[in-house]
């Protein structure tokens, strides 16, 4: 896949919503991710994190604030997330694994499939006794006498495809078993859409909560049915 333009990187093109409900995380975690968060006690010192992942300043309400590279960055912690792993516990190792890897935006480069797991080993090995090293060491597993990510992660990661340029490019998104939706920036200003056809999933849930039959729109837009009933079921389990 070749490089695109910098708008994967300055362009707000996602809502916090829009981009929680694409990697399946709620949007308060989501919110918490890029604008940080302090938590208060009444019987201990407060609590604060930092925004991991990139955003654009709102220009509005409701308005979009998270750029392509962001929504990849998000993509990454979710695949944390589902290990089980805080991302609170472990901010300190995110911020050393970008410093290691030596570019910005490193949850969004190819680097951190390459060199990834590595750099994390290496930080829960100069922590060892800290609860942060603990957690770091549950991401990451020993196979064929290499270092790698452990499996939910490579899940994840494998989904990610990269630019020449080494960061995200296309992000297969996660929610659906059969369905291939995609977000790509270059194409429906990054909405997921079918693969093939491109027709984007939203325009597809109206047309069919307006009455359409499934197999009229299977042969308008040359997507498989059972695609077509993938997407409903994530949706329908949305809206429940």
């Amino acid at each position: 896949m070749t490089s695109t333009d910098p708008m994967r990187f300055t362009v707000p093109l996602y809502t916090v919503a829009d981009a929680a409900r694409i990697v399946g995380v709620p949007t308060s975690t989501f919110a918490s991710w890029t604008q940080g968060y302090v938590r208060k006690f009444a019987d201990r010192p407060a609590v604060t994190g930092h925004s991991i992942i990139t955003y654009v300043a709102a220009q509005g309400a409701r308005q979009p604030t998270i750029p392509f590279v962001g929504l990849a960055e998000a993509m990454v912690l979710a695949a944390f997330r589902r290990n089980r792993v805080p991302i609170q516990r472990i901010r300190p190792a995110l911020r050393q694994l970008e410093s290691d890897i030596g570019v910005a935006h490193a949850l969004a480069s190819r680097k951190l499939y390459t060199d990834g797991a590595e750099l994390l080993s290496d930080y829960g090995e100069s922590h060892v006794g800290t609860e942060e090293a603990r957690l770091v060491r549950n991401l990451v597993v020993v196979r064929n006498n290499q270092l790698v990510f452990v499996e939910v992660i490579q899940s994840y990661l494998r989904r990610i495809e990269y630019a020449d340029d080494g960061y995200a490019a296309l992000i297969r998104v996660p929610a659906y078993e059969r369905a291939e939706v995609v977000a790509d920036p270059t194409r429906a200003f990054g909405a997921p859409i079918f693969e093939r056809g491109g027709v984007r999933i939203d325009d597809v849930l109206e047309r069919f909560w307006a009455g359409e039959p499934l197999d009229e729109l299977a042969e308008e837009f040359g997507v498989p049915i059972d695609q077509l009933e993938d997407v409903l079921r994530v949706a329908s389990r949305r809206a429940a």
